[in-house]
């Protein structure tokens, strides 16, 4: 299931895959169309309503070429704008949300329905025919009047993309669009129950061996970890009588030969002939190879800090001496605040992974406190001097700080404010901005002190 997940993204991430669709769905409405025509009495149409059904086999070829060329061009300046705003996003923001702008679906169905048009006139033009005297002609002339109709369509298509793209292009929009993912992977991977995992309150390091002796296992190829089968390492764990540790967390990047995993028997002693022969050790390699997808680049499958790496990558080119936009900086503290405060209140699950109360697998997990400092470290420090931004990041931890009562995470939220507060007083040369942020500092801080 992760896999067709994985499959699922990258499809809905590229240009190509929802325009194949509409030439493919073209095609059937065309040969539709045409056996539509096939079926009607010859010459029924164009007596019933000649001015909308009587045309020729020159007249019908001509208004479908027309079409089709039309279609085709604009097809071509669409293309060429989309290519121009990855261009202008990548360059003013960050390139790692091309990827929000490819798999936006109003861009796919728009360069979808230019293309579609193309290919329905030209399997229309492709059946009209012409004969001399007596031979037989056939022009179909519902599927002439319907091309038609899907030329309006695509007039009013290519004005909806051109409002599309000028908006899709403004930070805030920008911002939203990968708050919004974001969110949804935080609601996929964290939601409020998850139902039996490990107890936080038992000494789970205990369970495992004394001295216990890790055996590697290399990854087979270098790239950003995607995805993680945890059901299967708990069943692999199982049939073969091992702890498996994985020994990067997804989005972590992975050299090929590094140890992947790491294997030791379990305890009480169980058979561990397949993870121990050496004549099944390739076998083990390659099924505990198949539970991990490795690819080029990070998604938000897994990985909901990537949705995080890409607002913060946002609001650190805006705090760039070359940009300076500090209103895009302290909106993206304010979407981080946001996706922070979701956080806050998700029970996260622990990095062991039990079975009938035996430790079986052990998952490397960002706790809360790495969250919180993906998301606010190096936009502080990249903010000093900037009184605004690092408001927004004062006036954000005190939103999360009320969306948990977990004294682990208020250390972690006090941690950075105290980082906020030494960097501001370093940095901010006026009393007035000073006394100021302090003052709101301070506030923050008795938020997260116990009640009463």
């Amino acid at each position: 299931m992760g896999h067709l997940r994985l499959i699922w993204d990258a499809l809905r991430s590229s240009l190509w895959f929802v325009p194949s669709l509409f030439v493919l769905g073209a095609i059937v409405l065309a040969q539709g169309m045409i056996e539509i025509d096939h079926a009607l009495p010859k010459g029924k149409l164009e007596s019933w309503l000649p001015r909308l059904f009587g045309v020729g086999p020159s007249g019908a070829r001509s208004v479908l070429a027309t079409i089709a060329g039309s279609m085709i061009s604009v097809a071509g300046v669409a293309f060429s704008i989309t290519i121009v705003a990855l261009s202008l996003a990548s360059s003013q923001y960050t390139s790692r949300i091309l990827r929000n702008f490819m798999r936006d679906r109003a861009n796919q169905a728009v360069l979808g329905a230019f293309v579609g048009i193309f290919v329905y006139c030209l399997w229309v033009l492709r059946t009209i025919s012409e004969g001399e005297g007596e031979g037989y002609s056939f022009v179909p002339p519902t599927a002439v009047l319907f091309a038609v109709v899907l030329a309006l369509v695509g007039i009013a298509c290519l004005i909806f993309f051109i409002h599309h793209i000028a908006q899709a292009i403004q930070a805030e929009n920008i911002i939203l669009a990968a708050t919004g993912e974001t969110l949804s992977a935080v609601e996929r991977l964290f939601p409020e129950d998850m139902g039996e995992g490990a107890d936080e309150e038992v000494d789970i390091p205990a369970m495992l061996p004394e001295g216990a002796d890790w055996r590697p296992v290399p990854a087979g190829a270098t790239g950003y970890l995607q995805r993680v089968d945890e059901d299967g390492l708990l069943a692999f764990a199982r049939d073969h009588g091992v702890v498996v540790r994985v020994e990067f967390g997804v989005g972590d990047f992975v050299v090929e030969g590094s140890a992947l995993v790491s294997l030791t028997p379990a305890p009480p002693p169980a058979s561990v002939a397949a993870a121990n022969s050496g004549r099944d050790a390739g076998d083990v390699a390659r099924a505990l190879r198949g539970l991990f997808a490795i690819g080029g680049q990070r998604t938000m499958v897994q990985d909901a800090s990537y949705g995080i790496r890409q607002i913060v990558d946002v609001a650190l080119k805006a705090l760039s001496p070359g940009v300076n936009d500090t209103t895009t900086a302290v909106s993206c503290v304010e979407h981080l605040t946001a996706i922070m405060a979701r956080v806050a209140g998700r029970r996260m699950p622990s990095e062991y992974r039990l079975e009938d109360g035996q430790v079986r697998a052990i998952v490397r997990r960002p706790g809360f406190e790495v969250m919180l400092g993906r998301a606010f470290d190096q936009i502080r420090q990249s903010a000093g001097g900037n009184v605004a931004t690092l408001r927004a990041q004062v006036d954000g931890l005190a939103v999360i700080a009320e969306r948990t009562k977990d004294p682990d995470r208020r250390r972690a939220i006090a941690r950075q404010l105290g980082l906020v507060a030494e960097l501001a007083g370093r940095t901010i040369e006026q009393d007035a901005d000073r006394v100021s942020l302090d003052d709101a500092v301070a506030r923050a801080r008795e938020g997260l002190l116990p009640a009463g």
